[in-house]
């Protein structure tokens, strides 16, 4: 059998195993502790990964206790979960946590399973923020790996033949659950640990997500809108919402929470974070299409290559990438039993008994509902969730294709001399026109690099070197093959949307009120439309993104917050698009860093709260090849008019 391990054989990457609430066992477990147990959906359980120092673990647990007698509901108890490490090796010994069961009894005030999970996330979410914020020694090592009324989860820093032996109860005859989630990890993008074992509370997956950063930096800024008539006054004690120090797994668990919690079925959660390709799918019904499209306006894909499995412990399922990058096959056997999973084989099981096989196709969806007692097919599935709203028709009524907005003044083009004295200003060397320019200008292409450049570090060099040479682009260590945009432009859309955004925890027509872009790149033209926005709803407001060139380096940071305070200004005269130009360089006016400038107000207007009211373009001369580009969407743009490039 082979695993993820470490250099000691028997110190495992991680693995888990998610179940619905065994409530017989958990009973009568309770039972020799004196905790009662009331009826299955009328309590909440969970896995508490806690330190080994009892002086600080009793004072955690008074810190939950206070929180969850606060938020109305009743602490049962604690149950201390017996573990076996025998077989664990030295590596994760050192790090093992104590590990408890904690009891909850819903209160008087909630009416269905559905507003007691929410609860229960309410506090967990609390604990995590209370447990930081006053200071308590090692507060990393109190983690929830799981607290729901439905699901419970073991999992550990373990190999996948350590787990049942480090979990007695998994052993036991009366743990009994109609549903499992099992996951044995392979760490890539972070170093392993107990808590980052795979399942989460609501997912495991296979692969990675590439995105994450950008994931997670939208989420935090969005934050600032969100309103839920089912969380009401609650809704502050959620957020943040994503734990930034977790692994990329954990971040989307964190928003698949989210969206489920404030009252979006598990699948509608899934296709809104893991989208099939839609925008070039030429066989794809307009419904669906329709459907995409309209909550592209509300949230980016958290984007693979991965399989991701998910359960809220009353359906479970899993969706494929769109790249189809990451292998899921199922069986379904003649007695009932559906078992799916990244590899052929994984349990014995007799070809006579098999009634139906296949695998998981790209941006697909496997479902299968234990209230229903069927298999849900991604067809009807889909069609069912995109005829709940009628997203066609508001996309027809509030989204605006950028053709559709008046025409502009376009700046005329500079004279030979003009564009030599801009080339100089914003940095352009011979080799920016012969290997980056001179191939787009000439045959439409990219220039080919190798990942594996041995030009110098810029922090070491002692030429003036633009600010996006100062970053690399970040690998995971499982590599993936390119993507060729044109052969392959089905998987590889760029469409874009600009202006402000709505409340991503509810579904209302005025959020897909944007200008859709089939390019984050605009010519003269495109931006001069945008310029020209008298519409009330679609203002635009230009921002300067230059400095007094005689101030040398100490005029920059006081023009840094002359933007921002700008920027805060136009918000407060109703404009919805920002635009950053650096436009204007002469002897006198120095331009600003164009992706320092938008890093900078992309982070004010999060801390102000303000970032998802306004679109925000740049127009700058010193983007010209695609790692500029790529940098200015990480960092806030939206859209980018690179205007001396294409004057070159």
């Amino acid at each position: 059998i082979c695993f993820a391990s470490g250099s000691e054989a028997n110190t495992g990457d991680g693995a888990g195993m998610l179940l619905q609430l065994p409530h017989e066992f958990l009973r009568r477990e309770c039972a020799s502790l004196n905790i009662p147990l009331p009826a299955p959906g009328h309590y909440g359980a969970g896995l508490f990964f806690s330190s080994k120092d009892p002086r600080a673990s009793a004072q955690v647990q008074a810190l939950f206790g206070a929180i969850v007698m606060e938020e109305g509901q009743h602490l049962l108890g604690w149950r201390r979960v017996p573990t076996n490490n025998a077989e664990v090796g030295a590596s994760a010994l050192a790090v093992e946590p104590d590990m408890y069961q904690v009891f909850i009894g819903r209160g008087d005030g909630i009416a269905s399973d559905d507003g007691f999970e929410r609860k229960l996330y309410v506090i967990r979410k609390r604990f995590e923020k209370a447990v930081h914020r006053w200071g308590i020694a090692d507060a990393e090592q109190y983690y929830f790996a799981s607290l729901s009324c439905r699901t419970l989860v073991y999992k550990g820093m373990l190999t996948a033949t350590q787990l049942r032996g480090y979990f007695p109860d998994l052993s036991d005859p009366h743990v009994i659950s109609a549903l499992a989630m099992f996951h044995s990890r392979f760490s890539t993008n972070t170093f392993l640990s107990w808590e980052l074992a795979h399942p989460y509370r609501m997912i495991s997956h296979n692969g990675e997500i590439n995105t994450k950063r950008g994931n997670v930096n939208w989420m935090s800024a969005r934050e600032a809108l969100f309103s839920s008539p089912l969380f009401g006054d609650d809704i502050h004690k959620i957020v943040p919402i994503i734990d930034e120090r977790a692994s990329d797994t954990a971040c989307l668990d964190n928003a698949l929470e989210l969206l489920v919690m404030s009252g979006r079925s598990l699948p509608h959660a899934m296709m809104m974070l893991i989208p099939e390709a839609w925008s070039g799918h030429e066989s794809m019904s307009a419904a669906k299409k329709a459907f995409y499209e309209y909550h592209s306006c509300l949230m980016e894909p958290w984007d693979g290559p991965a399989s991701v499995a998910f359960t809220d412990g009353k359906t479970i399922g899993a969706v494929l990438d769109r790249n189809g990058l990451r292998p899921s096959r199922f069986y379904v056997t003649k007695d009932d039993i559906v078992v799916m999973a990244s590899e052929v084989g994984v349990l014995p099981i007799e070809p006579e008994r098999v009634l139906t096989k296949g695998r998981l196709q790209p941006g697909k969806m496997f479902l299968v509902s234990l209230e229903e007692g069927r298999i849900i097919g991604d067809a009807e599935l889909k069609a069912s969730l995109a005829a709940a709203h009628p997203y066609a028709e508001w996309l027809e009524r509030n989204l605006i294709p950028l053709s559709g907005l008046p025409e502009g003044n376009v700046p005329p083009p500079p004279s030979a001399e003009e564009l030599h004295r801009l080339q100089l200003a914003f940095g352009y060397s011979i080799e920016d026109f012969k290997y980056i320019l001179g191939p787009m200008a000439q045959n439409g292409e990219e220039a080919i690099g190798s990942m594996g450049t041995d030009t110098p570090l810029a922090v070491l060099s002692n030429r003036a070197q633009p600010l996006y040479n100062y970053f690399k682009q970040l690998f995971a260590q499982v590599t993936n093959p390119p993507l060729d945009a044109i052969r392959e432009e089905l998987v590889t859309s760029v469409k874009t949307v600009i202006g402000p955004e709505g409340n991503l925890l509810d579904a209302e027509p005025e959020n897909c009120h944007l200008v859709s872009l089939e390019t984050p790149i605009l010519s003269n033209a495109d931006l001069a439309r945008f310029k020209a926005l008298d519409d009330p709803t679609l203002q635009a407001a230009v921002l300067p993104m230059l400095f007094p060139a005689h101030e040398g380096p100490a005029g920059l940071e006081p023009a840094l917050q002359g933007i921002f305070m700008r920027a805060d200004e136009a918000i407060a005269d109703g404009a919805k698009v920002l635009i950053l130009s650096d436009r204007g360089v002469d002897h006198e006016h120095a331009p600003i860093p164009s992706l320092l400038a938008v890093a900078g107000l992309h982070n004010h207007l999060v801390r102000e709260r303000k970032r998802t009211q306004v679109g925000l373009i740049v127009e700058t001369g010193d983007a010209r090849e695609n790692h500029h580009f790529a940098l200015l969407i990480g960092y806030g743009a939206g859209a980018i008019n690179p205007y001396l490039a294409l004057d070159t």
